[in-house]
């Protein structure tokens, strides 16, 4: 019988799994296809992130800009996770079992984890990281990319060793997101920041491609598709943790969510050691509690109402939307991008940017103030 068993093999599952095994509970990752490469690009702030091994970084590019209308030069430093080099950091402690969850049943002394091939996996604790469903009509952020040797990305930027963290120039309803891989290509991705239903990737694709074709290029290399559901509710508390994006951790306005699940490990691992001698459901009492405590909550809160304000905003308002966002002092773009538990950061960052905005955008932003009030 093992102490944990956790769905999913992604970054998410890993890092938890790597977090329990660390600190003495036997532990078994459940993956469908082990042996699988991650080939998602996964970019990351990088004080988002715990200290990471040289090895799980690709490339921190020299410069990172964003554009709303004009160019801002962001005071953060960004990098791209090296996917192979992550696993290897978050691989090791624990056992792994190639197979799909199809079921799990709780009972007074632990879970019986039920296997689509009928294995049945005993555990006092089961975690479900493998990931969130669509369901119903949700808000998403969608994106199709393509690989481009940095030569050819040079007709597209003007260095391809910064990142482009969003453009929104020349874009119609959607930025342009360009990063370096730090292997001598470049990612250049269209990007629907967020829309319900979500922009179709055949329509994205089609702008690329486009994109591409106006300066000379054609997509010959990989390519790369997104679809994130922006507005999952946080999970109600039970005998199943979630974790990852099953447990709502994506930031409602920008997507991000595996630094948040990396960082996130240890505190829930603790929480699960510090409550075990109390039986099963303490244990996943006290996930729950390090994985939502209050103040997330609130912050979850302020960040979905601030996506549903973006969603509102006609396309040619949101350039001029972000122009203000990046001219906020690097604390307040930190807090609203990255504090998930700094509730009097989220809301001055609203309400600086309420403040600041000409009646074109603060028309959109009515509620905030209202918000920032009620808090």
């Amino acid at each position: 019988m093992a102490d944990v068993v956790i769905a999913g093999g992604g970054p998410a599952g890993r890092a938890l799994a790597r977090a329990c095994a660390r600190r003495g509970l036997e532990t078994t990752l459940v993956d469908p296809a082990p042996g699988r490469r991650w080939r998602a690009t996964y970019g990351s702030f990088a004080d988002e992130l715990p200290s990471l091994p040289e090895s799980a970084v690709a490339c921190t590019p020299s410069t990172t800009l964003a554009f709303g209308t004009r160019p801002h030069v962001l005071d953060r430093r960004y990098l791209v996770l090296d996917n192979a080099g992550l696993r290897t950091w978050l691989d090791g402690g624990y056992d792994v079992v190639a197979g799909t969850v199809s079921g799990v049943d709780h009972g007074g002394q632990g879970s019986s984890v039920r296997l689509e091939d009928g294995r049945i996996l005993a555990t006092g604790l089961y975690v479900d990281a493998s990931g969130v469903r669509l369901r119903g009509d949700r808000y998403e952020q969608t994106a199709f990319g393509a690989v481009l040797p940095a030569e050819d990305a040079l007709r597209l930027v003007d260095d391809p060793d910064t990142a482009v963290f969003m453009d929104w120039r020349e874009t119609e309803s959607g930025f342009l997101y360009v990063l370096p891989l730090g292997d001598g290509t470049v990612l250049v991705e269209e990007t629907s920041l967020a829309r319900r239903p979500g922009l179709p990737l055949d329509v994205l694709a089609a702008r690329l491609r486009a994109r591409l074709k106006a300066v000379g290029l054609t997509s010959r290399g990989r390519e790369e598709r997104v679809r994130i559901v922006l507005d999952a509710p946080i999970p109600q508390r039970g005998r199943t943790v979630p974790f990852g994006t099953a447990a709502a951790l994506v930031h409602p306005a920008t997507g991000y969510s595996v630094a948040t699940a990396i960082r996130l490990a240890d505190p829930v691992a603790d929480a699960v050691v510090r409550a075990w001698d109390r039986g099963p459901a303490a244990a996943a009492s006290a996930a729950h509690r390090a994985l939502w405590p209050s103040p997330a909550r609130a912050v979850h809160g302020l960040r979905r109402h601030g996506l549903r304000a973006l969603c509102g905003m006609p396309a040619e308002v949101v350039p001029v939307f972000f122009d203000l966002f990046f001219t906020l002092p690097t604390g307040l773009q930190r807090a609203f991008t990255s504090g998930r538990e700094d509730v009097s950061g989220n809301t001055e960052a609203m309400s600086a940017l309420f403040r600041m905005s000409p009646w074109t955008v603060r028309k959109h932003l009515i509620g905030w103030r209202a918000l920032r009030r009620s808090r």
